[in-house]
């Protein structure tokens, strides 16, 4: 590797990581607690998709629109109001349902509002993602698997503990122990990124206005349709991620509630699959350099997608389901990291905040739906049907990188608008000698 110029200083990356685990351990008790509430005070599966829905969309929307907006406020300062404001949403929650006057509008517009804030806070904490790596003198690659390690970490520790919590403390004292994740994610972060440049609000030479707000939002829209692997990757996962919404916020959890034990199966299921993932992020960043990209990505999406729902439909045990997730983990653990590289090499450091929003919305698109359509498909056609169309669904779309060409570029080299990846040195910005 290049010598990277200026003092080595990993405390921000360190910060910043752990600042990212308590936040998503705090979304992953949310979307654990809040269907499996749904589901003990209504019985409905319709109604836990319902709320999938409300959350994810204004999350979608939110995405499309505040690329422009993190530039011009200040990565830091998005991050921050965006953890402080999911956490007062989730607290009302349970607030309301000890007083007495919580309403089935008022949860749905409450998680509504846990999406609107939570995407752009998730986008301004992932954008410095490339001068954190360089600020710490460690290659991209292993940055991105001690990212989405630390995600994986979180998602590990708050399913491992979710189910049990569900269990002993009830769906509601989980999420006051959710909205304490953000307060102490929100000053964690501030002081991780305290004195960054690439944190603070940029100084536009155009004021701002309407018509610079769009122009700011065109440009990450034309790069991404301009380089096929980005377009690819944001149309497969589009997809896939609104079959991955309806699996973790409706399926899993009535498969969980109808054949298994009920939400300590459910925790311990995530919880194998998140150790599994873990691992799997953690060791393609160790070694993930040595080896082609798009077959590693192929074979760990076709190993992810198809599996888990056959077991689940022709299975009522704990343990076979237990050991495919366990499996799908480590397949789905190189997935992230392998996706974040070749976007942070492509895009230049100047248009990351709105092609990251353009990438983050796109691909979750359908996911608001996913939640609602396997909601309604479990009551009209029953689990066993629902499970088998999901997962049909799935394999089809894990194909798209062994039809199509043009996710062989993963591996190439050159200007990213022709289909590559891109250097290093035009995707991250970072100066080397």
């Amino acid at each position: 590797m290049s010598e990277i110029v200026g003092t080595v200083d990993r405390r921000p990356l360190a910060t910043v990581l752990a600042a990212n685990l308590v936040s998503i351990a705090g979304n992953c008790l949310t979307y654990m607690g809040v269907p499996w509430f749904v589901l003990q005070s209504t019985g409905s599966a319709a109604r836990a998709g319902i709320v999938a829905f409300c959350t994810l969309l204004p999350a979608v929307l939110a995405a499309i629109v505040t690329g422009p907006v993190i530039d011009r406020i200040g990565r830091r300062r998005v991050s921050v109001a965006s953890d402080l404001a999911c956490g007062v949403a989730v607290a009302a929650i349970p607030l309301l349902q000890f007083a007495g006057t919580l309403q089935f509008w008022m949860l749905c517009a409450l998680m509504a509002l846990t999406g609107l804030f939570g995407a752009p806070g998730a986008t301004a904490r992932g954008v410095l993602l490339p001068t954190l790596a360089e600020r710490a003198g460690m290659p991209l690659t292993r940055a991105a698997g001690l990212y989405d390690g630390a995600a994986r970490c979180a998602a590990l520790t708050a399913s491992a503990l979710g189910g049990v919590l569900i269990a002993v403390l009830g769906a509601e004292n989980v999420l006051l122990v959710d909205a304490a994740t953000f307060a102490v994610a929100a000053p964690l972060f501030a002081f991780g990124v305290r004195g960054l440049p690439e944190a603070q609000a940029k100084r536009r030479p155009e004021p701002t206005s309407l018509r610079a707000y769009r122009r700011e939002l065109g440009e990450g829209c034309r790069f991404v349709a301009a380089t096929p692997l980005l377009l690819g990757l944001c149309l497969m996962t589009l997809v896939t991620r609104g079959l991955d919404q309806g699996w973790s916020a409706v399926l899993l959890p009535v498969h969980s509630g109808e054949e298994l034990d009920g939400a300590i199966d459910l925790g311990l299921l995530n919880a194998a699959f998140g150790i599994c993932a873990l691992t799997g992020a953690l060791v393609y960043g160790a070694v993930g350099s040595r080896f082609r990209r798009w077959p590693v990505f192929t074979i760990a999406f076709l190993i992810g997608g198809l599996p888990r729902f056959v077991v689940a439909a022709f299975t009522d045990t704990f343990t076979p389901l237990a050991v495919i997730m366990a499996v799908e983990g480590l397949a789905f653990g190189v997935l992230n990291p392998i996706m974040a590289t070749v976007t942070y090499e492509t895009v230049p450091e100047d248009l990351r905040s709105r092609v990251l929003s353009v990438t983050t919305a796109s691909v979750q698109l359908v996911t608001p739906l996913g939640g609602l359509a396997a909601g309604f498909l479990v009551d009209s056609a029953g689990l066993s049907s629902a499970l088998l169309t999901v997962g049909g669904v799935y394999l089809l779309a894990t194909l798209c990188p062994v039809v199509f060409p043009s996710w062989r570029q993963m591996d190439r080299t050159g200007d990213p608008r022709d289909g590559a990846r891109g250097s290093l040195t035009r995707g991250s910005g970072a100066k080397r000698v």
